[in-house]
């Protein structure tokens, strides 16, 4: 499914461990407006890469929900837990530039080791060169990182506008396959996006960060770079991320106590589409979209206007 001028092709990739809550509403509702406000399609995908909090059950419950609130899809793509032989293949190709990493978490968070301001690691770059007999002498399964470029990376984004970053200094070489043989988000993802021919990501501002490590990825895939754009959070009225581990606003909660219309059109208004908030539904607020419309800091959300 290739972008025409006319169909570009957007995706929502959920993880199957929990009810939908309101956070995940918010994201999946932005991709679909985004492509079907265009005449796009929209592909859906399950990613269950951790098998132990993820379930089938769990991934109709998500298909369930989209249903209810009228967000259909186009196609679903095989889920992340059955392509393992898939991301076996681009890993090969990465064959000269990843090494074998033998760091503990601990030693990944030393407080001697660089640190941005928001206390995120960068990696030291501490396995890089060792020798045979180094790598020979650890009793342990190794990760495996990909050696990055020192490189500026710039992301136009839809919602947060020009995001810059290098990966040398910002990041350093990232994971793209656990000690337990289980590939990354950053390396799955961008397999799976190029693979679907996914021309715009849409996911939250908490993810922007990863767009650098996947253009890098995406080049060195022969793929090509995504639109992105990072909505922002949703939070509750006290300021708290919504969770599904506190059950915040899941869909289970609010389909017992409101419509799809009212939902939508709630989250229409406070995220900046709607000038008021009125039932809508999900095909009527595509004709009011608008990227410049979309607010771009955190929404602070008050359902109780629906209960």
């Amino acid at each position: 499914m290739k972008e025409t001028s006319q169909s570009p092709v957007g995706r929502f990739a959920p993880t199957p461990s929990g009810r939908m809550h309101l956070g995940n509403v918010f994201a999946a509702l932005i991709a679909w407006l985004s492509v079907k406000s265009r005449g796009g399609y929209l592909v859906l995908r399950m990613e269950d890469l951790d098998t132990q909090r993820t379930s089938a059950e769990f991934a109709e419950l998500l298909r369930s929900d989209l249903r209810w609130l009228g967000l259909d899809w186009d196609l679903e793509t095989d889920p992340q837990s059955q392509r393992s032989a898939v991301y076996d293949r681009y890993f090969e190709k990465l064959r000269d530039l990843v090494y074998p990493c033998y760091c503990t978490r601990s030693q990944l968070h030393n407080v001697n080791a660089p640190h941005l301001s928001d206390g995120t690691y960068v990696y030291a770059g501490t396995c890089r060169n060792l020798t045979e007999d180094q790598k020979a002498a650890f009793d342990r399964a190794p990760a495996w990182r990909v050696k990055v470029p020192d490189k500026l990376w710039t992301v136009e984004d839809l919602a947060q506008g020009t995001y810059t970053e290098n990966l040398a200094t910002d990041c350093g070489d990232f994971v793209v396959r656990r000690a337990d043989g289980v590939y990354v988000y950053q390396l799955a993802v961008t397999v799976d996006d190029g693979e679907a021919g996914v021309t715009e990501v849409v996911r939250g501002m908490d993810l922007l960060s990863s767009a650098p490590r996947q253009m890098y990825l995406q080049g060195l895939f022969g793929f090509q770079h995504p639109a992105y754009g990072h909505v922002p959070m949703l939070l509750a009225p006290d300021g708290r991320r919504l969770s599904k581990r506190d059950r915040d606003m899941d869909l289970d909660f609010l389909q017992a106590h409101t419509t799809p219309e009212a939902l939508l059109g709630l989250l229409g208004y406070a995220c900046g589409i709607l000038d008021k908030q009125a039932p809508i539904s999900a095909r009527e607020l595509a004709g009011e979209f608008n990227w410049n419309k979309l607010k771009n800091q955190d929404i602070y959300l008050d359902i109780s206007s629906l209960l």
